[in-house]
């Protein structure tokens, strides 16, 4: 399937995919006898999986270190799987942060209603605390404060 195609199945644009291949993300496409890049469904596949790693935040070292490793072989199967591992690990720690994230805000608007002619800045007597975080990347980040 020539790149358009692809683009349109996975989602991506074309200039993305070339930017995979150029960086070695993506394996180098057989070209046709015009010299026009010319992809097989397994480059749909991998590129599928690409973007989960995408929307789960890992860094694109990281997938290049994946991907080098898959590129080595069946014999790189732990390694890869010590990779993905470590990524779900974080992933599953940033998901926790955002489950109280989101119970707070749950608290907040409900705080809002129940405040009703009141002032709304009173329902957030419970703001106040430092939080910290961890991005997807392992990045801890610090706040403080009120909304």
């Amino acid at each position: 399937m020539k790149i358009g195609d692809l683009a349109k199945r996975t989602g991506i644009t074309a200039h993305t995919i070339r930017y995979y291949e150029r960086i070695g993300l993506l394996p180098h496409a057989h070209r046709d006898g015009s010299g026009r890049r010319d992809y097989g469904e397994d480059s749909v596949v991998w590129i599928g999986f690409l973007s989960r790693l995408k929307t789960t935040g890992m860094p694109i070292r990281d997938m290049l270190r994946y991907a080098r490793l898959r590129a080595q072989g069946d014999s790189t199967g732990p390694a890869r799987a010590a990779l993905l591992s470590e990524h779900r690990d974080r992933v599953r720690a940033h998901l926790a942060e955002l489950q109280s994230a989101l119970t707070v805000l749950d608290t907040k608007i409900a705080g809002y209603g129940e405040t009703e002619g009141t002032d709304p800045n009173d329902a957030d007597s419970n703001d106040t605390d430092t939080h910290t975080t961890t991005d997807p990347t392992g990045t801890r980040h610090g706040r403080h404060g009120r909304d």
